[in-house]
């Protein structure tokens, strides 16, 4: 999908050159590999072309089936992305899906490429936001087991990830004063305690010292009515309290065409808002939509802010 079509920008994949080579001879894809140099001037990627920063695969792959001897592998290929995004080499990085349970059955533990990469850059708290057009859902947790996300939900992780949503939207995103609406973590935004009372005693006192710093944000509100299309046509964000509150409705939507942007690094990072899907690899039945998606909106935010601190 990459090599179909030109981009106005170089594109460099980093992978298994022969890999490469084979998966496009299995789906009949006309390719042209070409060498990474990173002492040639940048190039606008052109259609057919493919340019391929080359790491060889620790041993061989079947298509669909996982090993756990090329965990390695793919963990370098992500620090050999974002190194270089850190160093300016590159100006963004997009990331595929990984199949995560294999890297921990491999020794690398860590919940998702958002939380590595965020170590990996020195990021003090990363921010997952997928978007869709102008739908944009923030979390303030991400992947954790449900019943440890009330106890995460802290005042300063709160506001925190309001801030740095506030400051990437205005950054990246050229959204002045962006408008931020903050889901309640209980039904019905804890229906004034009876429900729960952590919009009480955390959500809304943090929202306030917000609005007391002249951010515009609203809430807490009850996520059953925040997707409506009524109630999104005033804000540009919704900042959503765990991972399945605030995805469902965005992928429902928009699956295959949303893009998943971690805020709060100090570089561009964009991934697809898909997982591995095994059972399609080397099919040529996948739908390169998000990735593509994800190419196009890494683009656009390193041109508005390229190398821009957090």
């Amino acid at each position: 999908m990459l090599a179909a079509r030109a981009w106005n920008a170089a594109v460099v994949v980093a992978g298994d050159r022969s890999l490469l080579a084979s998966s496009a001879h299995a789906l009949g894809a006309r390719v042209e590999l070409e060498t990474y140099d990173p002492a040639a001037p940048a190039r606008p990627a052109r259609a057919g072309t493919l340019c391929v920063l080359e790491r060889p695969l620790a041993v061989p792959v079947t298509p669909g089936k996982l090993d756990r001897r090329n965990a390695p592998y793919v963990i370098g290929l992500l620090d050999r992305a974002c190194d270089g995004c850190l160093a300016g080499e590159f100006d963004a990085m997009v990331t595929a899906p990984v199949q995560k349970s294999i890297l921990i059955e491999a020794g690398y533990d860590f919940p998702g490429h958002t939380e590595y990469l965020a170590a990996r850059s020195g990021a003090p708290l990363p921010v997952m936001l997928l978007a869709s057009g102008t739908l944009r859902v923030a979390l303030v947790t991400t992947h954790l087991p449900l019943a440890q996300v009330p106890a995460a939900i802290t005042a300063e992780r709160l506001e925190q990830t309001i801030r740095i949503v506030h400051g990437d939207l205005e950054r990246r995103f050229g959204i002045d004063a962006p408008r931020i609406a903050v889901l309640g973590l209980n039904p019905h935004a804890g229906e004034s305690g009876h429900l729960g009372r952590e919009e009480i005693e955390v959500i809304a006192p943090v929202l306030e010292r917000l609005r007391a710093a002249h951010l515009d944000v609203r809430g807490p509100v009850p996520a059953d009515t925040a997707f409506t299309a009524r109630f999104r046509a005033d804000i540009d964000v919704l900042v959503a309290m765990y991972h399945d509150q605030g995805l469902p409705a965005l992928k429902a939507s928009s699956f295959g065409e949303a893009v998943n942007v971690t805020l709060g690094l100090p570089i561009v990072r964009t991934s697809v808002d898909h997982g591995t899907a095994l059972d399609l690899a080397r099919s040529g039945k996948a739908d390169p939509g998000s990735l593509a998606a994800a190419l196009g909106c890494a683009l656009e935010l390193a041109e508005r802010a390229p190398h821009a601190g957090p």
